[in-house]
């Protein structure tokens, strides 16, 4: 299997309440350096919460799902790494030494994390029933299987693989497969 650079999603620790200051100033960087296909995502995980005033009245705010932490997209180069690592309030990335560990695309969507309308998996996935894919990533990386069902919306796809012996169907995010 070819050994090809691709964009994954890092995890970057930051001064607490520096995170929306960090995503900004990496945004800008990456702009005015033209290295949008390198770094293509700056995400500050948020969530919206609902608290009522002492008038009663109910007021929607949004909380930091993670404080102190920014998720990135990225390709791992050495000027990428760098422009990340030195950003002003970035203290590192999520990982033994210096070596930053990528969350797959399924650890990012199950975090909750809401990626802008135009990076969300659009409906035209070219895979039905009964294709054949092989698995990029995870347990049953190497493997290849036939596609039984595919759920767009939650961006799975449930695919019979050869498991101990026995054909067994397992779910699996649509970055971890490819068609054959």
């Amino acid at each position: 299997m070819s050994e090809e650079r691709s964009k994954r999603w890092y995890v970057v620790h930051t001064y607490s309440g520096h995170e929306n200051k960090v995503k900004t100033t990496i945004e800008n960087t990456v702009k005015n350096r033209g290295m949008e296909d390198i770094i293509e995502l700056v995400v500050v995980p948020t969530e919206d919460v609902v608290t009522t005033t002492k008038t009663g009245k109910e007021k929607i705010s949004q909380r930091k799902i993670f404080p102190s932490y920014v998720i990135v997209k990225m390709e791992m180069t050495d000027e990428s790494w760098y422009i990340v690592r030195n950003t002003k309030g970035v203290t590192g990335f999520v990982g033994p030494g210096s070596k930053p560990v990528p969350l797959t695309e399924d650890e990012v969507f199950n975090m909750g994390i809401e990626l802008p309308s135009d990076k969300i998996v659009s409906g035209d996935v070219d895979l039905n029933p009964g294709d054949a894919v092989r698995v990029i990533s995870g347990a049953f990386v190497d493997n290849i299987g036939e596609v039984e069902d595919i759920n767009i919306e939650k961006r799975e796809v449930k695919v019979y693989v050869n498991a101990f012996g026995r054909k067994a169907l397992v779910t699996l995010g649509l970055e971890n497969i490819e068609k054959v």
